[in-house]
Formats: C-alpha cells, sequence, structure tokens
C-alpha cells in the first residue's frame, strides 16, 4: 500500500475520532441544558468537521483507484461489497448450497475457483505451519461421541442466548440485536443524554457477562423487537449450538456433529506424545470440518453452519513456555490492541513483538512466537497489514482456564472480523479429560539423580461434600484439587483459624461454604525420579472460511476499460493463493498457433502449474479481462510460433520470451524464485497492439 494512501487512512481515523467526540460534546452540552448559542456553534463545529472527513474521504478514493487499490471498505461499504459479491457468485468462486431449492442459510458451495483457492491456502498454511514446525498432523472423525464433548464442556456450556418472533417463530440471537441497538443508536442518535451514552457502552462492555434474564430486562426495557417483522420477541432461553445425532442403528449412543478439531487431537494426546519419542514441546494440527447450528447465520462466508478450521495444538511444559525459535519473529512490528487499549479507549497501535512479550503484554514466548508466525502467513497470503491486528481478550471473554488469548481480527467490509485465535489455554483441556476417561494425560520429566521435593496434597472428602452439595459435588472437588499452591495454603490457614471459608467455583459461577470436615490440605516430602505434569497448550485456531473472504475484500479493485467506458474487476491474488497460475491464448484462431498452445500448456502441467487454455475466438482484450476476474497472475499469448508474450496482471506489462523458456519463467514467478521485475528486465518489453478491454 503506497504510502500517500497509508497517511490518508490514518487522517480518516483521526478524523472519525473527532466526529464522535464532538458529538459526545453536543450530546453533553444539550443534556446540561446549556445556552441555544453554544449548542449552535457545537453543532456547526460537528458539521465541519464530518465536511473534513467526507474530503478525506474523496482523496483516499482517488489515491486507492489511481493505484488500482481496494476502493471499497474505506468509501462505500456497501456498494463495494456487493461488487465483489457479485464477482464472486458469477465466477463460481461460491454459491449459496441447494440454490435450485431455495438455498439453506448458513451453507455455501465453493465452486471450481474457489476450491482451487481454498486448496492453496490450505497448501500453504501446511508448509507454514506443519511442514516448519514439524508438527504431527492428525486426521479425526466429524461424528464425536457425547462424552467427549461432556468433558470439553461443549454439551454443557455451547451455547448462545435465543430469542424467537412471537408470531412468526423466526429465531435471532439476543446478545446480536442488543449489541446492534446500542451501536446503532451511539453512532447515529446525536440526541441522547451523555448517562444514555456511558450506559450504551457499559452494555457492550459486559455484553458477553450478561445472563439470560439480564439480556431479556435490556431487549424489553429499549423495546428492541424483530428486525423483520417489528414483532415482540420472546424472553432469551440458550440454545445449544452443536448439530446432534445417534451413532449406530439403535440410537442409545448419542453424538454431535464436531464444534471445532481441537477435541480429537486432546483424546489422541498418549498416543502422540509416544510417538514423538516422549518428548515436549511439540505441535499436532489438524484441517477439517466443524459445524455450529448457527442460530441466524448472516455475513455470507463469515457465519456459516459448516466450514473448515485448520487447528494446532501445541503441548509445552507449563514451567517453560519460552520457545527456541522466538528470535525469528521477535523484531516484527504490526498493529496489536491490548486489553488495557481497549479499556481506556485507545485505538490499536503498531508494537514490536519482542518488547510486547519483554514487558508482560503478551504472556509467554511461545504465544507471542505463533502470533508472529500468524502475522506471516496471513501477509503472505495477500492480507492487507494495515487492516490486520492482534487483538487481546479483555477479562470478560477469557475462559475462566487461558493464561492469555488473542485474536487475529482482519478489517472487511463488515468491520473487523476474528479469523484466527490464538490462546494459552492452560492444562484445561488434558486434565478434563484426563478426570472423564480415568486416562493419564500427562507428560514426564526424568531427573539425573532422585530429589527430595515437598509437594501439596489436596484430598477432598467427597462424603462430606457429596452430603453438602449433592449434584453439585463435582464441580466443587474439581474446584478445590485445581487450587494453586497459594490459594490451598490460603484456604488451609482459613479453615484452622475459622472452620469454613467462602469458596468460588467457576463452573457453578458462585461462591460455596467450604467446612474443615470437607478438605485435607497437606505438605508431603519424598523422593521422587521424575516430574508428571500436565503439559499446558498453546491453540492457535484458523477459520479458513473467513480468512479466505477478507482476502477475497483484500485482493479485489475495479479499474476503467481501455475505452474508459466500463470498470473492469481484478483480484490481486498472490501467486501463492491465485486459482489458475497462467492462462495461454493463441491470439487469433490459427492451427500453428494452438498447437503452439497446446505444447506450453503441456509443459506448463508437467512442471505442477495450474493453468487453462482459451482457444475461442473472442478478442484477446476480453480474455485477459476473464482472467483477470479470476485473480490469474500471467497470461501467455502465442502470437509467434517461436516466441511468446507474457502479461503481468496487476502492470498489464509484457515480455517477449523464447517457447523453450516459457514454462520455467512461469514457475520461476509463481513459485516465488523471483518477482516479475526480476524477470522484466532479462526479457524484452512487449508493447501489444492488442487493445486490452
Amino acid at each position: 500500500m503506497a504510502s500517500s494512501e497509508d497517511a490518508l487512512r490514518r487522517s480518516l481515523a483521526e478524523k472519525q475520532s473527532a466526529v464522535e467526540a464532538q458529538g459526545q460534546l453536543v450530546r453533553d452540552l444539550k443534556a446540561a441544558e446549556k445556552a441555544k448559542d453554544e449548542v449552535d456553534q457545537a453543532v456547526k463545529l460537528l458539521n465541519d468537521l464530518k465536511l473534513e472527513k467526507a474530503e478525506v474521504e474523496k482523496e483516499l478514493q482517488a489515491v486507492v483507484t489511481s493505484n488500482g487499490g481496494v476502493t471499497g471498505p474505506a468509501i462505500s461499504r456497501d456498494a463495494f461489497r456487493q461488487a465483489v459479491v457479485n464477482t464472486l457468485e458469477r465466477k463460481l468462486f461460491y454459491i449459496p448450497s441447494f440454490k435450485i431449492y431455495g438455498g439453506v442459510a448458513g451453507l455455501y458451495d465453493y465452486g471450481p475457483p474457489g476450491c482451487a483457492v481454498k486448496s492453496n491456502v490450505l497448501a500453504f498454511w501446511r508448509q507454514h505451519f506443519v511442514l516448519e514446525e514439524n508438527m504431527l498432523e492428525v486426521d479425526c472423525p466429524c461424528v464425536t461421541p457425547e462424552v467427549v464433548l461432556k468433558a470439553s464442556g461443549h454439551v454443557d456450556k455451547f451455547t448462545d442466548l435465543m430469542v424467537k418472533d412471537e408470531k412468526t417463530g423466526t429465531c435471532y440471537r439476543a446478545d446480536h440485536l442488543l449489541k446492534d441497538f446500542c451501536k446503532d443508536k451511539l453512532e447515529k442518535d446525536l440526541t441522547i443524554a451523555s448517562e444514555k451514552v456511558e450506559e450504551l457502552k457499559h452494555i457492550l462492555a459486559v455484553l458477553d457477562d450478561l445472563s439470560a434474564e439480564e439480556l431479556g430486562s435490556k431487549i424489553k426495557e429499549y423495546g428492541i423487537v424483530a428486525p423483520d417483522t417489528k414483532n415482540p420477541l420472546s424472553d432469551p432461553y440458550p440454545f445449544n449450538l452443536m448439530f446432534q445425532t445417534s451413532i449406530g442403528p439403535s440410537g442409545l449412543s448419542p453424538g454431535y456433529m464436531r464444534p471445532e478439531t481441537a477435541q480429537g487431537i486432546f483424546v489422541n494426546f498418549k498416543d502422540l506424545y509416544y510417538y514423538n519419542g516422549y518428548k515436549l514441546p511439540f505441535g499436532a494440527a489438524q484441517i477439517g470440518q466443524a459445524f455450529r447450528n448457527e442460530i441466524s447465520p448472516r455475513q455470507g462466508l463469515l457465519r456459516v453452519r459448516e466450514f473448515t478450521l485448520a487447528e494446532i495444538e501445541h503441548f509445552v511444559d507449563p514451567e517453560d513456555k519460552s520457545h527456541p525459535k522466538f528470535k525469528e519473529v521477535e523484531n516484527l512490528d504490526f498493529f496489536m490492541f491490548p486489553r488495557d487499549d481497549q479499556v481506556s479507549g485507545k485505538a490499536a497501535k503498531k508494537m514490536n513483538i519482542g518488547e510486547a512479550v519483554s514487558q508482560g503484554i503478551v504472556n509467554n514466548e511461545t504465544l507471542g512466537y505463533f502470533i508472529g508466525r500468524v502475522y506471516l502467513f496471513l501477509t503472505s497470503l495477500g492480507i492487507d497489514k494495515e487492516r490486520l491486528r492482534f487483538r487481546q481478550h479483555l477479562a470478560n471473554e477469557m475462559a475462566h482456564y487461558a493464561c492469555d488469548c488473542w485474536d487475529a481480527e482482519i478489517e472487511c467490509s463488515y468491520g473487523w472480523i476474528e479469523c484466527v485465535g490464538i490462546a494459552d489455554r492452560s492444562a484445561y483441556d488434558l486434565r478434563a479429560h484426563t478426570d472423564k476417561s480415568g486416562v493419564d494425560l500427562v507428560a514426564h520429566e526424568k531427573f539425573a539423580e532422585p530429589k527430595e521435593v515437598e509437594k501439596l496434597v489436596i484430598a477432598p472428602v467427597k462424603k462430606e461434600l457429596g452430603l453438602a452439595f449433592k449434584g453439585t459435588q463435582k464441580n466443587v472437588v474439581e474446584a478445590l484439587e485445581a487450587m494453586t499452591e497459594t490459594e490451598a495454603l490460603e484456604m488451609k490457614a482459613n479453615l484452622e483459624t475459622k472452620g469454613e471459608v467462602d469458596f468460588y467455583v467457576c463452573t457453578l459461577e458462585k461462591n460455596v461454604t467450604i467446612k474443615k470436615n470437607m478438605v485435607t490440605i497437606s505438605k508431603q516430602k519424598k523422593k521422587e525420579h521424575q516430574r508428571v505434569f500436565t503439559p499446558s497448550v498453546i491453540e492457535p485456531s484458523f477459520g479458513i472460511g473467513r480468512i479466505i473472504y477478507c482476502l477475497f475484500e483484500h485482493s479485489f479493485y475495479m479499474r476503467p476499460s481501455k475505452a474508459g467506458d466500463e470498470q473492469l474487476n481484478v483480484f490481486r491474488f498472490p501467486s501463492v493463493v491465485a486459482p489458475i497460475k497462467c492462462t495461454v491464448f493463441p491470439l487469433v484462431q490459427n492451427q500453428q498457433y494452438e498447437e503452439v498452445a497446446r505444447g506450453i500448456h503441456k509443459n506448463l502441467t508437467a512442471a505442477g502449474i495450474s493453468c487453462k487454455i482459451d482457444t475461442t475466438g473472442t478478442s484477446i482484450g476480453k480474455r485477459y479481462a476473464r482472467t483477470d476476474e479470476l485473480g490469474v497472475p500471467l497470461a501467455i499469448t502465442v502470437d509467434k510460433t517461436d516466441s511468446v508474450t507474457i502479461r503481468e496482471r496487476d502492470s498489464k506489462a509484457q515480455i517477449r520470451v523464447d517457447v523453450t523458456e516459457v514454462a520455467s519463467v512461469v514457475k520461476e514467478v509463481t513459485d516465488g524464485q523471483s518477482t516479475w521485475a526480476d524477470v522484466q528486465w532479462r526479457y524484452p518489453t512487449h508493447h501489444s497492439g492488442a487493445a486490452e478491454e
């Protein structure tokens, strides 16, 4: 992206902030019933700021248009999105599934070019992560027994709160309706009082923490109704997002379509640890389909009911989360959005990942290493680094067991979209499956000499706990056993002095009273020959469909035809993801040219280059335009029998190359061994006489 464009984007962001701040001032003045002259002056300044913002938008539009850049998200999001989607569907990148029967919301088919882009993204993901990090790849079934997802917590907790249109029965996510209402009010209504603004901002900040009763109360208070019909809504109630099924004909073995691929890796930890020679750290990876019965799918490929995940579970010693290759990424600078900046209302800023780790903003080196690797992966695919940020989860978003979590968010016409989650999940998953299965999913560190160690022993008295807590006994036992040494010793001291203590059980989300007869806490000395521990897990999880859609938008631009009477659509795909690397066109329908074209096509295919031959009699300009819409980087035109021209998509520059060298030149560029600029100076420039459309 050109530096002038970067400056204009920054200026636009500053103008937007100024408009929002002045809008808030107008609200405050009106709420305080200030003099009309003072309010009018503030409104005039607000209107002036809006005009300045509009001018910057126009300048930006002019720059990105002249650069052949993406014009949509910064200018007219809806129009840009429609242009992208129309092109994607017309060229069969993707289409609604079961379209002849009216389609099903949240289900899409990838057509030929879409399949090729997806395959290329996944192939690059394997190369960038699985091969480079020596990961162990597995492929587990989509159908998962209930007991596995019961242990992981999905059966009980993988829910969203839903409301229904009381007349039509149409379902909506309750939090989405409340979130949309609050955002709409804050953005468009300048007349609301300042205390109301603070209330709406507070709701957005704690939205994930609201109970069904609290959500329902706010929906009623604000008069929120069904968006389509304006009918009243039901009270919110939980809806499990997993597709349920049964395994076998009897129906007695319940199962689910997996909502993520991670559990298949966790349950195989013991065998993978053995396969890796009982050595830590190591990573395991899986690519596969996942299923979530979304309440109200929207935003095209961004929220669907069946999708492809690529997930990594990197198992590491919880006492040593350093990474031997961290130095390879520690000097990377990119946009990060720590939780403190989010809470204080600041914007994301460029940070050095090495400094972020050393300052404790990112919890540990291994987590920081994978954040850096994810940045390199996404930008290599063609994601605009200026519209990519890593946002740290707020305290109310974090799972109780997580040490730290960051989302790679990509800006597109729908706003900032979470596409990759990079989390330190602690040892939660392996412990949960150990408890449920009875199989120890642990690692070992052998000592050179036996060590005398003092161990903390937490022994819940299950009989007493059962009498006191009955159905919730298991939750209390698990919480007691999960205490840190500091927490346990503090409890021991309080029990000895007071006889009972209040104890928060996170899985019950409440305090319970623990009495002295319910748990024994002591320290014991003994000799050990090895340390047995449950590994922690660093998990990068990639939503492939979301990444691909954002890539479509970031790669799309329009440029005028040579005649200037229409706008031509182009996808600026890097070669690594382009669905077709090269096209071959005989200039005219001529038997000799067609034979040369078929020979070149054969050589390209033998070299492993995906290519397409087009021997139609359509004008060469129209054939260029057709392949530009597919994002094909290079086009070969056969206009002689001994040499041909090679055209580069974005510059439209052409060079003349001997027929015998064509395959090697194309492979050199599309494999990334050389850039187009590298090969341009080695071959004569061809000035096309054929008019481009």
